[in-house]
């Protein structure tokens, strides 16, 4: 996360230049966030291969890990991006980030690569979350949406249940970050657009979330690397601080 307010003078510089590329195949290989080899994460792929239709592929298998993690996983508020997938499935509670390093690592320890796109989030985005808290909410959020390659071709999370046209006409206001769904339960019956890849020549679904979007930073082989390149940037007392506050919330 970038917060005006709360960042170190350290980290208050230009951002690092987009990703060049060199991320663009992904990797199957664990990282120190996606510790795909911890028991816990060992045993949610077990659990998902069991919960997979037979012969439904790569992208079932993923698809299943989802709806394990939602059932599994509480949503609350967390403030530490780079905490380890298994620490957030031991817990039992994490936020949409933490929890879609969960998916990203059950996904790699079944030999499924995955890489992420960097975002730069306004943070006017999570204004509907903390009406009353506004001027502590950062000003910019650095989200990792992370890509599947799944049965031969690179999927975005947004698209991972259906083409975002099919998930746009199921729900046409598309996810307004209100109430208790969050990010992560909307990807299956949500459209979720960051790209504005469904605008026509005069305009743009309800569901466009592209005017958010301050800066693509490109895409990196996993999130440790995004994060390494672009940080949480919240400086540590205030996520230790945050984290102890909103650890606990769930979005209602």
């Amino acid at each position: 996360m970038t917060s005006t307010l709360l960042t170190p003078w350290w980290k208050r510089r230009p951002a690092a230049a987009p990703g060049d590329g060199a991320g663009t195949e992904g990797s199957a290989a664990a990282t120190r966030i996606l510790d795909l080899h911890a028991a816990g994460i060992q045993r949610l792929l077990a659990d998902a291969r069991g919960a997979a239709p037979d012969g439904g592929g790569e992208r079932a298998l993923v698809l299943a890990a989802h709806r394990l993690i939602s059932d599994r996983i509480r949503p609350v508020y967390a403030m530490n991006d780079t905490q380890p997938a298994s620490r957030t499935l031991g817990r039992g509670r994490g936020s949409c980030s933490q929890r879609l390093a969960v998916l990203e690592a059950v996904a790699r320890a079944a030999g499924v690569r995955t890489r992420v796109r960097g975002l730069l989030v306004d943070g006017s985005f999570w204004y509907p979350r903390f009406p009353r808290l506004r001027p502590l909410v950062p000003d910019a959020v650095v989200l990792a949406w992370p890509e599947f390659r799944v049965d031969g071709a690179w999927v975005n999370v947004s698209e991972l249940y259906a083409p975002l046209d099919v998930l746009g006409a199921r729900d046409p206001r598309g996810f307004t970050n209100t109430g208790s769904q969050t990010l992560f339960e909307a990807l299956s019956s949500t459209a979720v657009d960051w790209d504005g890849s469904m605008c026509g020549t005069d305009s743009c679904p309800s569901y466009d979330l592209s005017a958010m979007v301050r800066r693509d930073l490109g895409r990196f082989s996993s999130r440790d690397e995004l994060f390494a390149a672009h940080g949480q940037t919240l400086c540590l007392p205030a996520r230790v601080a945050g984290g102890a506050v909103l650890g606990r919330m769930t979005p209602a």
